[in-house]
């Protein structure tokens, strides 16, 4: 089985947390293992943007592109970038070892109050 690191930076960009993950993890899966404050409300059914990260520059062209229903979840997703997209859409591969995602300052895990 292949181990796949995950950089998670914050908001405020003071602190990273690093995650392992195997390959075919879903990134949202891997980030609320890890503490990440993404809600994920719908569960990955792409109904909500409150998984919305910003892929650094330099990952976002590993990953396959957005679908057309993502991009519209994405038009709603406050402080949507150029290199936003859904964690609940991206599956980890060995080629995405390394990926470094900016939790949005606009994310709040309502599920953890």
């Amino acid at each position: 089985m292949t181990n796949i690191t995950v950089h998670f930076v914050s908001p405020d960009g003071e602190k990273t947390v690093t995650a392992e993950a195997s390959d075919g993890d879903n990134l949202l899966t891997v980030a609320q293992i890890n503490d990440q404050p993404l809600e994920g409300t719908c569960e990955g059914q792409m109904a909500c943007s409150t998984c919305h990260v910003i892929v650094e520059a330099a990952d976002f062209a590993k990953l396959p592109e957005a679908t057309e229903m993502e991009e519209d979840m994405l038009d709603l997703a406050a402080g949507a970038r150029r290199t936003s997209r859904l964690a609940c859409q991206i599956t980890l591969t060995p080629e995405l070892d390394g990926l470094t995602v900016h939790i949005p300052a606009e994310s709040h895990n309502m599920q953890g109050i």
